[in-house]
């Protein structure tokens, strides 16, 4: 699976509404048949900071994203609403999802 983890930082006047201003971009990419994943998360350490955290099924599924209609008018729509280009780590990882973290197994 191709698995992405990339950091925004919002304007401030932006960062309560980044929820509903990336909804659209959020709920298209969901409804992809190779997404797997498509989740935000706000920073405790900087109210201004979402981490987003995506996975894909693999390559082609990761070029559809890249390719579609919604990533491109996420390109047009989006930058407006951020403080800075945002970072990113992307990677191929061995495996079709999420494992249990052993270390600290309930039960």
């Amino acid at each position: 699976m191709i698995f992405i983890t990339a950091k925004f930082e919002i304007k401030p006047e932006h960062a309560d509404d980044w929820p509903q201003i990336s909804r659209a971009f959020t709920e298209a990419t969901r409804a992809e048949e190779g997404c797997l994943w498509f989740e935000w998360s706000r920073s405790l350490d900087d109210p201004h900071v979402y981490v987003l955290v995506e996975a894909f099924r693999d390559g082609d599924a990761g070029g559809a994203h890249v390719g579609s209609e919604h990533f491109r008018a996420a390109q047009a729509e989006l930058p407006p609403y951020l403080a800075r280009t945002p970072d990113i780590v992307s990677t191929e990882v061995d495996q079709d999802g999420w494992n249990e973290l052993g270390e600290m197994r309930v039960g």
